[in-house]
C-alpha cells in the first residue's frame, strides 16, 4: 500500500482522533465534565468531517475504509467506558450501546476474515451512530448541573431512537453480510 494512500488528509484526521482519546480520558478523570463532553463531541463530529473530505476530494482509500470504523468503535468504547467509569453516564445505557458495538465489530471482523466483500454502512446505521454520538456527550454534560441539564434532555431525546436504530440496523446487516460472504467466496 503506497504511503500517499495511507497519509491522506482524512486518514490523518482519523489518526488524530484516535491519538486524542487519552486527552479526553484525562479531562474526565480530572472531573472536567463540560470540557470533556465538548471534546468528545468534537471527536465524534470529526468522523463526519473526515468522511466528507474523503468523498469530496477523492481521497477514499482502502486503509481509510478500515481505519475509520476502527476509530469510531474506539471512540465509542473509550468514551462510553470512561464516562461510565466516572459515573457521568448511566451504566445500563452504556452497556446497551456497547453490546451492539461489540456484536457489530465481531460480526464484521469475523465475516471479513471468512471472505466477505466490504459494503457501505446503511443510512440507518449512520443515523444511529450520529444520534448516539450526540446522546453520549449531551447526557454526560447534563451531569454538570445548572443549565447544562438541558443538554441531558436533548441527549435522551436522541438516545432512544439512536439505540433503537442501532439494533434495527444490526439485524438488517445480517442478511447483507451473509450475501456478501457468499459473493466474496465466489470471487
Amino acid at each position: 500500500m503506497p504511503l500517499r494512500s495511507v497519509f491522506t488528509v482524512p486518514n490523518v484526521i482519523t489518526l488524530v482522533r484516535i491519538a486524542a482519546l487519552p486527552y479526553f480520558v484525562l479531562l474526565m478523570a480530572d472531573g472536567r465534565v463540560v470540557a470533556g463532553s465538548w471534546f468528545f463531541g468534537l471527536l465524534a463530529f470529526t468522523d463526519w468531517i473526515d468522511g466528507y473530505i474523503a468523498r469530496r476530494f477523492n481521497q477514499v482509500s482502502e486503509f481509510g475504509k478500515v481505519l475509520d470504523p476502527v476509530a469510531d468503535r474506539l471512540i465509542f468504547f473509550v468514551g462510553i467506558g470512561t464516562v461510565m467509569y466516572f459515573n457521568f453516564f448511566p451504566a445500563w445505557l452504556g452497556i446497551v450501546i456497547l453490546v451492539r458495538e461489540v456484536a457489530i465489530a465481531v460480526l464484521m471482523v469475523g465475516a471479513t476474515a471468512l471472505g466477505m466483500e466490504r459494503f457501505p454502512v446503511t443510512k440507518m446505521g449512520k443515523q444511529a451512530a450520529f444520534g448516539l454520538m450526540c446522546a453520549v456527550p449531551w447526557i454526560t454534560i447534563g451531569t454538570a448541573g445548572g443549565w447544562w441539564t438541558l443538554f441531558a434532555y436533548a441527549g435522551w431525546i436522541v438516545a432512544v431512537p439512536g439505540v433503537l436504530f442501532s439494533y434495527v440496523s444490526f439485524v438488517r446487516y445480517l442478511p447483507v453480510v451473509r450475501a456478501n460472504m457468499s459473493s466474496g467466496r465466489r470471487a
